[in-house]
């Protein structure tokens, strides 16, 4: 066992770069297909209502599925896992180009493929998260969890234009082709080239049933030093984000103008800035305190939040929103990494699905506190006060002393 661990951490570098290759051509193919749905649901419906259900079809499962799927990751070959998911979404997309290869383009087909990939999301999100220290060595995890954040912004950034331009060119069947083979790469990828031992839980015979493992999970969480204050913080500051995350396009269009390149460079601004921002964490590191880069990053975000609620100048705007996706990356990847660092291996799956399931909630239930109210409320009062309340969200993260102890980097063995 020993000699297999002193292979991997020896070949970790090429067993993350195949890694991160396979999950990146995997993520540009979904990126294709989750856009090219979502324009054709606009297009042919111009309906509020089909895209409300869209969105809830697309995250309800991930939500459900999450805690579900960390227990999993425990039990179970992380790395088999992944491929099942993409092997799912891969096959439920097959399925529906053939169907509208055949005439099927009924709307509510692509209310079922999107619940199918949410599914498919919810089962490889908690494994990723899990898998990434049985292949990078502690001390280089920000690097790798940076250049991730990075690579997922470029994907963000250029897959809506390369799905608007093949949309223009052919038809939505062979957008949903290109996944198909994209997903079937990043497989082969995993399974042919990526060689990585199965963790010592999932190596073992399970002496405990599932519910049992879920239980010892939550137990788990409730128990220990710092993750449920760690949870809570994520899950406030989550609620406070969804303004400036869902309603700052009705803002543009309200205050600025209904332009379409409008709405276009405030998602490119947010998409530079966060290649930026990973960037910057992959190279930085942040402070030796991980909480205190996280509290940092908080305050940058909360400060553009406020700004993005006074500032009466459209580029003064932009600027604004790329600094905000600039502080992204800065406040997830030392996140990632402290949980990746401080949880036992044998429930790194359960807690990266308990955080799953907040990340994925927290800012549409922050939408069904804030979407109405904004139809009341100008906007830009909601953004002032999000973004004051995050600021003191932030001082306050600064001032706990057990999430700052936790954060704090650990000793390096003799």
């Amino acid at each position: 066992m020993n000699i297999q661990t002193n292979n991997l951490k020896e070949n970790w570098l090429k067993n993350i770069i195949l890694f991160l290759s396979s999950q990146t051509i995997s993520l540009f193919g979904s990126s294709l297909v989750q856009y090219a749905i979502m324009w054709h649901i606009t297009l042919t419906t111009e309906s509020g209502l089909m895209m409300t259900l869209y969105i809830i079809c697309g995250f309800i499962p991930t939500f459900i599925l999450s805690p579900v799927a960390g227990v999993w990751a425990d039990r179970y070959n992380r790395k088999m896992l992944i491929v099942l998911a993409d092997g799912l979404i891969a096959t439920a997309t097959l399925i529906l180009a053939i169907l509208f290869l055949m005439g099927f383009d009924a709307i509510w087909l692509l209310f079922v493929m999107a619940a199918i990939r949410a599914f498919g999301t919810g089962i490889q999100t908690p494994a990723v998260g899990a898998i990434l220290p049985q292949i990078v060595p502690k001390e280089n995890l920000t690097k790798v969890n940076g250049a991730n954040g990075s690579i997922q912004a470029v994907i963000m950034f250029v897959s809506p234009m390369v799905s608007a331009a093949l949309l223009s060119l052919a038809s939505i069947e062979i957008i949903f082709f290109i996944d198909v083979i994209t997903a079937a790469i990043a497989i082969v990828t995993l399974l042919a080239f990526l060689k990585i031992s199965v963790h010592e839980k999932a190596a073992e015979k399970q002496q405990t049933s599932y519910f049992n493992d879920f239980k010892q999970g939550l137990q788990y969480v409730n128990n220990h030093g710092f993750l449920k204050q760690f949870f809570i913080f994520f899950a406030v500051f989550f609620v406070l984000m969804a303004p400036a995350a869902f309603l700052t396009p009705l803002q543009v269009t309200r205050t600025f103008g209904d332009d379409v390149w409008r709405l276009t460079a405030i998602e490119i601004a947010f998409s530079i800035g966060m290649m930026v921002g990973g960037g910057i964490i992959a190279t930085w590191g942040g402070f030796q305190n991980k909480v205190k880069t996280m509290g940092f990053a908080s305050i940058i975000m909360g400060v553009c939040t406020f700004a993005l609620g006074i500032v009466p100048i459209f580029w003064v705007y932009l600027a604004f929103m790329a600094f905000f996706g600039v502080a992204m990356p800065i406040f997830n990847t030392p996140a990632t990494v402290l949980l990746q660092e401080r949880i036992e291996e044998d429930y790194l799956g359960r807690v990266f699905g308990v955080m799953g399931m907040i990340s994925t909630s927290m800012m549409p239930l922050g939408m069904l506190i804030f979407g109405p109210i904004a139809d009341f409320i100008k906007i830009e009062w909601l953004l002032i006060g999000t973004g004051a309340f995050i600021i003191i969200l932030a001082i306050f993260l600064g001032r706990n002393n057990v999430l700052v102890e936790a954060g704090k980097p650990e000793l390096k063995e003799a």
